[in-house]
């Protein structure tokens, strides 16, 4: 299986329990980016370790290991639309986002972005409604969750434990397979449910 064929094809259904978070991260050992292969711009709006002190311009920004737990927990692989998803969810879950903030967003992936991390305005939408699904969720902060207290614990009892609602999760999710029925990252997701 080639790499881009492993990127449209990866992700941990919501319907996944036992799998630990651990084994799930393993998976993208083969394919997953390093930190060092995320672009400067990217780094320096989602990433908290180039937030100024005091400020932070993007509420929910994480490592890129944290980045991949919440891929990993939400039921999204790393397709386009699924970054848009996790983003936007892991921002909204800090329940900061301001009109202002998710604009300014919206205008760095849609033009300032690199080309292949660039988002249509199909992908601003699915950002937008993560932010707004978050917003409603009763979730933890998503960034602000230790994960490595939780690597060895199944899935599922982590979803549990930091209040992700699945049923949410998987309601949107039909929802946003119905909006786009040929991209594939929308509707792997009803499969794993």
């Amino acid at each position: 299986m080639t790499t881009d064929e492993k990127v449209e094809n990866w992700f941990v259904p919501l319907s996944t329990t036992d799998l630990t978070l651990q084994q799930a991260h393993s998976q993208l050992d083969e394919f997953g980016l390093e930190q060092e292969d995320v672009p400067l711009i990217i780094q320096l709006v989602e990433n908290p370790k180039y937030d100024l002190p005091g400020i932070d311009i993007f509420h929910g920004a994480t490592n890129l290991d944290t980045h991949d737990y919440i891929h990993i927990l939400l039921g999204r692989g790393v397709m386009i639309k699924d970054e848009a998803f996790v983003l936007g969810f892991t921002m909204g879950s800090s329940n900061r986002v301001t009109t202002t903030e998710e604009r300014l967003f919206g205008f760095l992936t849609k033009y300032i972005y690199p080309k292949n991390y660039q988002f249509t305005d199909q992908d601003l939408d699915v950002f937008k409604d993560a932010v707004r699904l978050s917003f409603i969720s009763d979730c933890q902060s998503l960034a602000k969750v230790d994960y490595k207290k939780y690597i060895e614990w199944p899935v599922q009892k982590i979803r549990d434990e930091i209040g992700l609602e699945v049923d949410l999760l998987k309601a949107y999710y039909a929802i946003e397979a119905k909006r786009y029925p040929h991209d594939k990252e929308c509707n792997r997701n009803l499969t794993g449910f």
